[in-house]
């Protein structure tokens, strides 16, 4: 029951850091063109991502990225000392990455960590392949779509507007903004929180399959509170913001003015809730990436920076093995700790 609880904990500070981690996913085009300070916009964000929980509960009516987060692991292999082992190194990556100024993946790397520890425990029969390998794909799959998506949709609004004066579009943009930024903002909340949410529920069902309190049989009997609390972890964590990733994504990759903000975000988010819709986890940090690098390339392939793109690149490929050899060392050492029990 205290190893639940522990659990639970560390998975809502997690979602708490992700939400620091990633507030530059939300704000930083909308800060960089100074259509709202730091502090405005963090509020901003935080507000839209928890407007996500009455999203999912009310209109989408279920949690279905949860659900693909929570079978990673087969049901019969998951114990506690397991996913703790994941979430400890989860949280260990995630605040790297974060000293580092790099817009790691906070999905891949929860999703490497809880795989990892399960494979050092079990082998690889333990996860369920077809998933991780759908989720693996994403990785490539999401800042692609973003990024042809920003490319057509900035193609097609440039040619709306091509009579229209540069300082009447620039005004309009920056109000769309605000649009395009909550949009965006409501499908990380629907995104990140989830993944928690799932780490939440295959931890109270391994409680239950091991006769401890406050365990669940399966994900449709999780209690309300641990979606409320998974949503307002990641809005608070979005307030705190991570600046040295703002930096990085809001003027490292491209120069981003109002009009490329707008398109970027709502590339984003169109990415965001599609995958919402086929359940799949992905990266708001790769899709964020994409569909800045799409919207860049309109204007020339040379205004994006390739160096750093390249650099992202091997942080986004290199996040679920680290985190993966994390969770194994870690486990090792759980393990031995409970021995006996588990």
């Amino acid at each position: 029951m205290e190893l639940l609880i522990i659990i639970i904990v560390l998975a809502l500070i997690f979602d708490y850091i992700n939400g620091f981690h990633d507030a530059a996913n939300s704000i930083a085009t909308i800060v960089s063109t100074r259509v709202l300070t730091p502090f405005q916009a963090v509020i901003w964000a935080a507000f839209f991502n928890f407007v996500a929980f009455f999203i999912a509960k009310h209109i989408i009516g279920g949690f279905g990225i949860a659900n693909t987060v929570s079978k990673t692991v087969i049901e019969q292999y998951i114990t506690l000392p397991i996913i703790l082992s994941g979430v400890i190194a989860a949280i260990i990556w995630n605040l790297f990455t974060w000293w580092k100024g790099i817009p790691s993946s906070s999905s891949h790397t929860l999703i490497g960590g809880f795989a990892g520890a399960a494979i050092m425990a079990h082998g690889f029969e333990a996860i369920e392949v077809n998933i991780i390998l759908q989720i693996a794909a994403f990785i490539f799959l999401a800042p692609l779509i973003g990024m042809v998506v920003a490319f057509g949709f900035s193609l097609l609004v440039l040619y709306a507007c091509r009579r229209v004066r540069p300082r009447t579009a620039e005004v309009w943009f920056k109000k769309l903004q605000l649009v395009s930024s909550a949009m965006f903002s409501i499908g990380h909340g629907l995104n990140d929180s989830q993944k928690v949410m799932g780490i939440i529920a295959a931890a109270m069902i391994a409680a239950h399959s091991e006769g401890l309190g406050m365990g669940v049989s399966s994900i449709d009997d999780l209690p309300d509170w641990v979606a409320f609390s998974c949503f307002a972890a990641i809005s608070l964590g979005t307030m705190s913001g991570g600046w040295k990733i703002v930096k990085t994504m809001g003027t490292k990759i491209t120069k981003v003015t109002p009009f490329e903000g707008v398109i970027a975000e709502t590339a984003g988010a169109f990415t965001l809730y599609l995958t919402e819709y086929l359940k799949i986890p992905v990266s708001t940090t790769h899709t964020i990436a994409g569909s800045i690098i799409g919207v860049g390339a309109t204007k020339r392939l040379s205004a994006v920076r390739w160096g750093i793109t390249k650099s992202l690149m091997t942080a986004w490929i290199l996040t679920i093995p680290v985190s993966a050899l994390l969770a194994t060392c870690i486990y090792w050492v759980i393990s031995r700790s409970f021995l006996g029990i588990y």
